[in-house]
């Protein structure tokens, strides 16, 4: 019995074979060598599998409890880094993000722009006076003409006529009126020797008399049919411009009467100075002071500005728009600003020594008044305000405000006092 030297168990070896070893030659040493080591060689390799198979379960099990323990872990940390992130957002959500802007201290003086009507200094329609044909026109729509230029010509041969027998009617008053005078004077001197009764001198006289004021009849109705001879030839009356022509040559002209309207020859606008009528808002009516001058300007020309002077006002506020109405004189030797053109007259309004001003959209109209938003630290505080004049995009604050409050751009209709707020940079206005 002997241990294998490859396996390390113990060989069972038959006793012949244990005495040949005990007797055996030193000299075959070196063959017995080889020949174990050649049965060592060949015999069947057994592995401790018992020890190894008892411990792989428990490396498994223990490997997969490890990697349970990790998810676990893992999903604790990414739940809580969830629930984080969603406080935090909720709590960024209940924070409204804001625009502040801070009111100009010292208001300076600022102007209201108001629309005005613009009209020709003078406006008028040239009419006929007498009845007939136009026989020729010299001006024509568009045409600047200057005081007494001639304008048409009206071919009248029925007044022509009337002239005529009227002048007839006054040569033959002034020969009525001759030979009376002749006679009165003739009756004088017999009166004189008595050879004539004085009632018969009397009635000379009186014919005298008479025919005398037929010669001035006959004359005022010459006069009269010359003056309506006269119209046949139309002047303008002013510097202006021709607006409208109404007629052509041939066409019938009527003076009309008070059963037949009148028909306009042409229409003539004195455009060297302009009217612009403006209604002024009753609480800016204690700027408007005659004198003045006014910056006008015109959506047409955006690069101009003109310099028109305040001439009067009605001096009374109109019941039905509250706005006092003024009248504007603006010069246009140039022709530049046409009658009625859109234009706008910008009406300077001096503000009070300490008032602000703030944006339109930073206030909050609510049941206790015109308040705005001043944010203090992170919390909203809904201060009242009083406003002067208003300015379009902007207000005039004279109380409730300091310069350095700041105050909530476009607020929200649910802001509420001591809201949790935000300020986001960038956007002051």
């Amino acid at each position: 019995m002997h241990k294998d030297s490859v396996t390390g168990e113990t060989v069972q070896g038959t006793k012949s074979e244990d005495m040949m070893d005990e007797h055996h030659d030193p000299h075959d040493t070196n063959e017995t060598f080889h020949d174990e080591a050649t049965r060592a060689h060949d015999a069947p390799v057994r592995i401790d599998t018992e020890a190894r198979l008892g411990r792989g379960p428990f490396l498994i099990v223990g490997l997969v409890l490890v990697l349970v323990v990790v998810f676990v872990l893992v999903g604790i940390h990414s739940r809580a880094s969830a629930e984080n992130k969603l406080q935090h957002d909720t709590v960024a959500a209940s924070v409204d993000p804001v625009f502040v802007t801070s009111p100009s201290g010292g208001a300076k003086a600022q102007e209201i722009k108001l629309p005005a009507n613009t009209q020709a200094f003078i406006d008028t329609p040239i009419y006929s006076r007498t009845n007939g044909y136009l026989l020729k026109w010299y001006a024509d729509i568009g045409t600047s003409v200057r005081k007494g230029q001639l304008l048409a010509v009206i071919q009248t041969p029925e007044v022509d006529q009337q002239v005529a027998q009227a002048k007839a009617d006054v040569a033959t008053a002034e020969s009525n009126v001759q030979i009376a005078e002749i006679t009165a004077n003739r009756w004088k001197t017999l009166l004189a020797k008595n050879a004539v009764s004085k009632q018969e001198t009397d009635q000379a006289l009186s014919d005298f008399t008479a025919r005398q004021s037929a010669l001035n009849s006959a004359k005022a109705n010459l006069s009269r049919l010359e003056q309506l001879q006269g119209f046949e030839r139309i002047y303008a009356p002013f510097d202006g411009v021709v607006t409208a022509r109404n007629v052509d040559i041939g066409s019938l002209v009527q003076a009309g009467d008070s059963n037949t309207p009148h028909s306009e020859l042409f229409h003539m606008s004195a455009v060297g100075t302009l009217r612009l009528f403006v209604p002024v808002p009753e609480v800016y009516a204690g700027a408007v002071h005659n004198g003045a001058k006014v910056a006008v300007t015109s959506d047409a020309f955006p690069n101009d500005k003109f310099e028109g002077t305040i001439v009067r006002n009605s001096n009374t506020i109109d019941s039905s728009s509250r706005t006092l109405n003024v009248e504007v004189d603006l010069p246009n030797s140039t022709h530049k600003m046409l009658p009625g053109q859109y234009a706008f007259v910008h009406i300077p309004i001096p503000s009070g020594t300490s008032s602000m001003t703030l944006p339109s959209n930073a206030l909050l109209f609510r049941a206790e008044g015109l308040q705005v938003g001043v944010v203090q630290g992170d919390r909203v505080h809904l201060t009242p305000v009083t406003i002067g004049h208003d300015y379009g995009a902007t207000v005039e604050i004279t109380a409730g405000l300091r310069p350095t409050d700041k105050v909530v751009l476009n607020p929200s209709d649910s802001l509420a006092e001591g809201a949790h707020v935000h300020v986001e940079q960038g956007k002051d206005q």
